[in-house]
C-alpha cells in the first residue's frame, strides 16, 4: 500500500502536565483542537512535546489522543517514534499504525554514535516494518550528529515515496538544496526550524513545515502566503518570527517559551514542564516574547484575513 502523501504545516505538539505531574489529558485536548483550528494540515509528535521524558504508557497516551482528535477532525497524524534500539522504534511504529497514524516521524538514537551503514540500517528496519509515511528527522540541533547528505540520498532512493526529509542541521537552506540536487528533486523535505526559514526553504522546494503549535496561525497564513505568491506577506510575517524565534536557544528554551506562550494565548493552564530542564524562562525574556507575539499576530493578521 502506497504511503499516505503529506504536505502543509504539522505542528509538533506540546504535553501538558497536572500539578503531580501527570499528563493533563483534558488540556491536551483543548490544545489539539485549538492547533487543529489554525487550518493546519495535521498533528505531530516530538522533540519538543518532551517526547524523551515520557514513559511508555504516558508516549501511548499522547499518540493515541493525537491520533484520535485528529481522526476526529479530519486532519493527519505523525507520530514520533525513535528509540534508542531499533526494536523499539519499531514498536512505536507499529503502535503508531494500530492508532490509525498517517506517518511517523524517526530519529537516530541518541545515546550511541552510529556509522553511516548501521544508521541507515536502523531507518530502513523501521521503514520496512510498515505502511506508513517515514520522516527521517535530522535532530543534531538538538541531539546527536547531523545526517550526511549522501546518506539521506540513499534512503531515498531505497524508500522511495515512503520516506520523507525534516533535516535541521546547519546551514539549513544549503543541506536542503544540496540533498534535492542529490535526489534529483525527489526528496520531499518539511522545513524544521520552527517556520523560522521557510521563506528560504520553500524557494529550495520544502512541501511545508513542522514548527511548534504555539504559533502555528503564523505559519500556516505564511505558508499559504508563499503557495499564492504573496512573498512580500510572508517575508513581513517571517521577520517578526524570528525575533520570536530567536530567543529560543535550547531545546529546553524552546519547550518553556512555547508552554509560555500557549498560556499567554489561553491555550493551556499552566506552563509546567517535565524536569530537570536546563532553562529557567525569567522575567525579562517573559515580557519579551509577550512583546513580540503581539508583534506577530500584527504582522499576521489583516482585515482581510478569514483564516
Amino acid at each position: 500500500m502506497e504511503p499516505h502523501r503529506l504536505n502543509g504545516v504539522f505542528p509538533v505538539v506540546q504535553t501538558p502536565f497536572l500539578e503531580n505531574g501527570a499528563i493533563d489529558l483534558d488540556g491536551l485536548e483543548r490544545e489539539l483542537h485549538w492547533i487543529l483550528d489554525q487550518g493546519v494540515s495535521g498533528l505531530t509528535t516530538g522533540m519538543v512535546s518532551e517526547i524523551l521524558r515520557l514513559n511508555e504508557d504516558e508516549r501511548h497516551q499522547l499518540a493515541a489522543m493525537v491520533t484520535s482528535v485528529a481522526r476526529e477532525r479530519g486532519a493527519l497524524a505523525i507520530l514520533s517514534c525513535g528509540a534508542e534500539s531499533t526494536r523499539l522504534a519499531i514498536r512505536y511504529a507499529s503502535a503508531a499504525a494500530d492508532l490509525g497514524a498517517q506517518g511517523i516521524m524517526v530519529i537516530p538514537p541518541t545515546t550511541v554514535s552510529l556509522g553511516e551503514e548501521a544508521t541507515f540500517d536502523y531507518f530502513v528496519a523501521i521503514a520496512d516494518a510498515t505502511d506508513l509515511a517515514v520522516v527521517v528527522q535530522d535532530a543534531s540541533a538538538y541531539v546527536g550528529q547531523p545526517l550526511s547528505i549522501a546518506l539521506q540520498a540513499r534512503l531515498q532512493e531505497e524508500l522511495g515515496p515512503q520516506v520523507y526529509f525534516k533535516p535541521e542541521a546547519p546551514p539549513l537552506g544549503q543541506r536542503l538544496s544540496q540533498l534535492r540536487e542529490a535526489t534529483s528533486g525527489a526528496a520531499r523535505s518539511f522545513e524544521g526550524t520552527a517556520g523560522v526559514n521557510l521563506v528560504d526553504a520553500f524557494h529550495r522546494g520544502v512541501i511545508g513545515s513542522m514548527p511548534g503549535g504555539e504559533v502555528c496561525w503564523a505559519i500556516e497564513v505564511m505558508w499559504r502566503a508563499l503557495t499564492t505568491g504573496d512573498l512580500e506577506r510572508a517575508t513581513r510575517i517571517n521577520a517578526y518570527l524570528a525575533l520570536l524565534v530567536n530567543v529560543q536557544t535550547s531545546l529546553d528554551s524552546y519547550v518553556a517559551i512555547e508552554k509560555h506562550l500557549l498560556w499567554r494565548q489561553g491555550v493551556l493552564e499552566s506552563t509546567r514542564v517535565r524536569g530537570p530542564s536546563g532553562y529557567v524562562l525569567d522575567d525579562e525574556t517573559r515580557e519579551e516574547i509577550d512583546r513580540l507575539l503581539v508583534l506577530l499576530q500584527r504582522a499576521t493578521y489583516d482585515e482581510s484575513d478569514t483564516l
